[in-house]
C-alpha cells in the first residue's frame, strides 16, 4: 500500500522481563476515582467517575527526562495504577473483565491545570490540558500472570524526596473491573488499550529541575524529572 507520507512508527512500551513489547492502541482516562481527590477540588465524591483521553504518543516510556510543555504556567502531576488490555469487547461485565487484562503500569498524568480550569469556566474540552507532548509517563508493565490483579496497596508520589501523594488502590470509587466493564458500554476495546484509573489527593505543581517518584506497591516504579 502506497501512502502520502510515512505513517508514524507504532506506540509500543516495554513488558518486564521479557523482549516483546506492548503495542499501545488508545489511552483512556478515568477521572475523579478518589474521594479524596475529588474534595480538594471542591467536587462532590458521590459524583460517579467519568472518561476523557489522552493519546498514544502522550505516553513517555523511554525517557526519564519529561519537557516542560509551553502555554501553562501551572504544570502539575497525577500518580495513577495503569491497566493495559490485552482483549478487547463491548458491554463486558464486571465479573468477565479481569480476563482482558494483560498487566499494569505506574503512570503519571501531568496536566496544565490553569488551560484546565479555563476549559472547565468555558464548558470547553479539556484536551488542550491532558492531551499533549509527553504528558503521561509511563513505568514498565508487568503482567498479571505474576503479580494477579492488584486491588489494594499503597499509591504515592514525591517531589524532590518529599512525600505529596499518599493514598491505597482500594480507595478507588470504580475498580478496575468496574471501570472496564464501564469503558466498554461506551466504546469498543481493544487489544493495546491502555486506562489510567484515576489519582489520590495531593496533586500540585511541578517546575524545570524537579524530580517525580511515582510508585505502587507490586506494580513497580517510575522517576522522571521535569526539564
Amino acid at each position: 500500500m502506497q501512502y502520502i507520507f510515512p505513517p508514524p512508527p507504532i506506540v509500543a512500551l516495554p513488558v518486564l522481563g521479557v523482549d516483546s513489547l506492548f503495542p499501545v492502541h488508545r489511552v483512556y482516562c478515568v477521572g475523579r476515582n478518589y474521594a479524596e481527590h475529588a474534595r480538594e477540588f471542591g467536587n462532590d465524591p458521590g459524583d460517579p467517575p467519568f472518561f476523557f483521553l489522552k493519546n498514544p504518543d502522550n505516553l513517555a516510556s523511554a525517557t526519564h527526562e519529561i519537557s516542560y510543555p509551553p502555554m501553562t504556567n501551572d504544570l502539575q502531576y497525577e500518580v495513577e495504577l495503569v491497566v493495559a488490555i490485552q482483549r478487547g469487547g463491548r458491554n463486558l461485565t464486571v465479573d468477565d473483565a479481569l480476563g482482558h487484562v494483560f498487566g499494569y503500569a505506574v503512570g503519571i498524568d501531568l496536566t496544565r491545570r490553569d488551560l484546565q480550569a479555563e476549559a472547565k469556566r468555558l464548558s470547553r474540552p479539556w484536551a488542550v490540558a491532558k492531551a499533549f507532548e509527553q504528558s503521561a509517563p509511563i513505568g514498565l508493565i508487568v503482567s498479571a500472570e505474576n503479580i494477579g490483579h492488584p486491588s489494594r496497596g499503597l499509591i504515592s508520589l514525591d517531589l524532590n524526596g518529599t512525600l505529596r501523594q499518599r493514598g491505597d488502590l482500594s480507595e478507588m470509587l470504580w475498580g478496575v473491573p468496574q471501570i472496564i466493564s464501564s469503558l466498554s458500554t461506551y466504546f469498543d476495546l481493544a487489544a493495546g488499550d491502555v486506562i489510567f484509573t484515576g489519582t489520590p489527593a495531593g496533586v500540585g505543581p511541578t517546575v524545570r529541575g524537579d524530580r517525580l517518584h511515582a510508585h505502587i506497591d507490586n506494580v513497580g516504579d517510575l522517576k522522571v524529572e521535569i526539564v
